[in-house]
Formats: C-alpha cells, structure tokens, sequence
C-alpha cells in the first residue's frame, strides 16, 4: 500500500509493546520499519526497464525475510536514536520488528501481488480485499495513532487497530460478492469461465472491477454489490495474447520475447494486446475506471528490435481526473 498506510499500522502494532511513556517513540520507529520494505523501489537497472517491476514486493517483502529487515532498521535506528531517546537496542528491535512485520501481509491485501514466501516460491500473493490507496482505511488509524501517542491511552490504539480489522473484512465479504456477481454475469452470457477475480477500484470498496478468463478472450465488467440492490455496468472484452497470431515477426529467441514471458508473471497471466497500438503488451487488470480495458501500464515491443534489447515500460493515466468524477458518480448511484 502508500507509503502513509503501511506507516500507521507499522505505528499502530508497534504502540502494542512498551510503557504508555514511550508510545510516541514506538510510534515513530514502529513507522519507520513499516515504510522500510518500499526501499526497493531503489533497486533498478538503467538497461533492464523490468528489473525493478520484478523487485519491487520481492525479498524485502518476504515473510521469512523479517528478523532480517527488522534488524538492519534496528541498527539504523539504534545509532540514530538511542542515545537521544534512551532506548536500549532490544526494544528498538522489538519495534522495527513489530512494525516490519506489519509490511508484506498488509500489501497481500492489496491488487498488486506480494512474495510473502520467497525464496520458497515467487508466487505472488494478491488478497484483493483493498486498494493500494484507501483513504477511509488508512486515515482513522492515522488519527487513533497520533491520539493515543498525544493522550498515552491505548484505547485509542485498540480504536484504530479494531476499525482496521472491520474494514478489511468488509473488504472480504465485498469481495466475495463480487466474485458471485461476476460469475452470475458469466453465466447469463453463456461463457466457459477459466479464473475469474474481483478487484475494488481505487480507493473504495463499494465498486469493484470484474475480470474473467475465456478460452479466447479477457471480459470486464464492474459491479456494486449494494446493501439492498446490485449494480452492474458492463464493459468491453479484449482477445489473450497468442505470439503466432499476434506477433508472428516476434523471435522467439529474443530478449523482448523473455521480457513478454516475465511481464506475463507480473501480470498474473492477465496480458493482451492493447486494441489501441499492435506493438503493445497491457495488464489488463488495471484501469482508472473498473468498466474499461484502458490499462495504467505495459509493455512496447519492436519488430526493429535486435536479439538482445529489451522491451520497454510504460505507464499511462489517460484524463485521470475525468475518471475519477465517473468513478465518484458509480459509487453514488
């Protein structure tokens, strides 16, 4: 998740351990060693434009690699701050391990998919039971946080910590139903569904984003499962990438089709051809608006190309705020 979320449960969990007279301090470390893991988005390659998509939420995210990045915080801390707090070093790591810990399994809520068992396995693990930015998730625990550091009461802490748990289970039985819906859609178009996932759309849980496999073709769909009434707007559907059909001129042989292959593995298998541009590879389980095939990232390939460049990496956010007063408006109907 941002970098302000995975702070407040990294503080939350951590103001579990120690006196009330040090809840502001373990707050602060607890922060610190929440956001830690996101250091490697500063593992890159200035030749690769794929290095950094495979490790990001890769080892540092690992759950049994913990104690380790609890303990390099640790010593980072320990020399920035224990003599001036007068912190002895078990505590400090207690902390950064507490607030570490938080880290990988809140971002396997999330859409994008984490290591949390590398080096055992690179699967990725994806909850989708909340979006990477969730304002009414995150600032809550923001402000219990902050209180019970201010008041030195942790009944504030169990506040925040409580509203939390209700809203990732609000997630899961929102996801569940949309799952249902999805499949229910699948089924009055008479479609064989080989996977089918449910995604909530940005910073919300009340619409969701429905994406289900064919044999031929990637659907999407997003629905609202409601309290009283669903809702569902239907969307478009893409072909699945196929390298005879689609890229008959592509060398199997080559660095851009081993870079398809390890872009297929970010994606979850989730890969088309962008109906816009023949010469691009798009995840198709993301959009600014959940109805549409319009994806936030792919990649750019070359029939120009030698043996040896790699395909390129591109974003892109077409009229985000157009679609964000859209997505405000499915949320409200």
């Amino acid at each position: 998740m941002d970098p302000a979320t995975q702070g407040a449960i990294g503080a939350a969990f951590a103001q579990t351990r120690g006196s009330t007279k040090t809840l502001a301090k373990a707050a602060v470390i607890g922060a610190m060693a929440g956001m830690a893991p996101d250091l490697d988005v500063l593992i890159r390659s200035t030749t690769d434009p794929l290095f950094a998509l495979e490790f990001h939420r890769h080892f540092t995210h690992s759950l049994l690699f913990i104690p380790f990045g609890a303990l390099l915080c640790a010593l980072v801390f320990y020399g920035l701050l224990a003599k001036r707090w007068q912190l002895g070093f078990t505590q400090i790591y207690v902390w950064s391990l507490i607030g570490y810990a938080t880290h990988g399994l809140l971002d396997g809520c999330t859409t994008y998919g984490t290591q949390l068992l590398w080096p055992l396995t690179n699967h990725r693990f994806a909850w989708d039971l909340i979006s990477v930015v969730d304002l009414a998730f995150t600032l809550p625990i923001l402000a219990m946080v902050w209180l019970c550091a201010w008041q030195k009461q942790r009944g504030y802490l169990l506040a925040g910590i409580a509203w939390g748990a209700c809203y990732l289970t609000i997630g899961f039985i929102q996801h569940e139903r949309a799952v249902q819906m999805g499949a229910d859609i699948a089924a009055e178009r008479g479609h064989q569904v080989l996977r089918i996932g449910a995604k909530p759309s940005f910073s919300n849980l009340v619409v969701w984003k429905i994406v289900y496999e064919t044999p031929d073709y990637f659907y999407v769909d997003a629905v609202k499962p409601g309290i009283t009434n669903n809702r569902v707007w239907q969307g478009d559907r893409v072909k699945k990438v196929e390298l005879e059909r689609d890229l008959p001129w592509l060398d199997r042989g080559s660095q851009q089709a081993r870079d398809i292959q390890r872009f297929d593995w970010f994606s979850s298998g989730y890969i088309a051809i962008d109906p816009n541009d023949p010469y691009r590879i798009v995840d198709v389980r993301y959009s600014l608006l959940p109805n549409e095939i319009k994806p936030l990232w792919g990649i750019s390939l070359s029939p120009q190309a030698d043996a040896k460049t790699h395909a390129s990496y591109y974003t892109q956010r077409d009229n985000p705020r157009e679609s964000l007063q859209q997505l405000i408006n499915m949320i409200l109907e």
